[in-house]
Formats: C-alpha cells, sequence, structure tokens
C-alpha cells in the first residue's frame, strides 16, 4: 500500500505560478510511474502529466505543454509539479497518483483507469 500527500495548492491570478508536491509513503522510484491528474469543477479526472522511473521520460497533457513541469526527487519520494502561465481553465482539485511500469510503459500514463493509487488532491483556484 502506497498513500500519497500532495501540497502546495492555493489561489493565483491568471498568468500566476504554483508549484505541488507529493509524497509517498514508501518507496516508489523503480517501482512506479508518478502523474499528476485534475479534475475541474462539473467535469471528469483527465490526465495532466507524467515521469516514468528514473524520471528522464516525460510526458504532457496538450492543454498543460510548454507551461507545467513534472520532476521526481527518489531520494526523497516526492513528486513535483511546476505550474507556470496558469490560466482560469487550470481550476480543478489536483491529485497525485501512482501507476504500475508496465501501464505507463504501454502509454496509458495519463489514462486515470490504469492508476494504482491515489493521493487526495490540493485545490488550485486561478481567477481571470
Amino acid at each position: 500500500q502506497v498513500q500519497l500527500v500532495e501540497s502546495g495548492g492555493g489561489s493565483v491570478q491568471d498568468g500566476g505560478s504554483l508549484r505541488l508536491s507529493c509524497v509517498a509513503s514508501a518507496y516508489t522510484s523503480s517501482t512506479y510511474c508518478m502523474g499528476w491528474f485534475r479534475q475541474p469543477p462539473g467535469k471528469e479526472r483527465e490526465g495532466v502529466a507524467a515521469v516514468f522511473v528514473g524520471g528522464g521520460r516525460t510526458q504532457y497533457a496538450d492543454s498543460v505543454k510548454g507551461r507545467f513541469t513534472i520532476s521526481r526527487d527518489g531520494a526523497k519520494n516526492t513528486v513535483y509539479l511546476q505550474m507556470n502561465n496558469l490560466k482560469p481553465e487550470d481550476t480543478g482539485m489536483y491529485y497525485c497518483a501512482a501507476q504500475e511500469t508496465r501501464y505507463c510503459s504501454a502509454g496509458y500514463s495519463l489514462y486515470r483507469n490504469y492508476v494504482r493509487y491515489w493521493g487526495q488532491g490540493t485545490q488550485v483556484t486561478v481567477s481571470s
């Protein structure tokens, strides 16, 4: 069992920045791909970004490419999401996720149905 705890959410103005953090309760560096998903109000949860084992490979949703950066620190069992140039449409609950490598390697890193563990979420609100 892996527990994921997110932090760093908040309220910012259009164009602002936030950095989300997710700490895992167990060693995940060589076992799980890590990712961030978000759920806008009234919409389904969607994949935002993922980082593979080792941290060398990443994947992003088209809507955040060039603005968000995902990274992981294996020694700290922590994954980060740096969000720059935030827009109102980025508003939502952001969830940290751990996915078995067999699924992210197969191309499902941004698919919520293949997530093994979820965090409880942290709210991000961007106002215009």
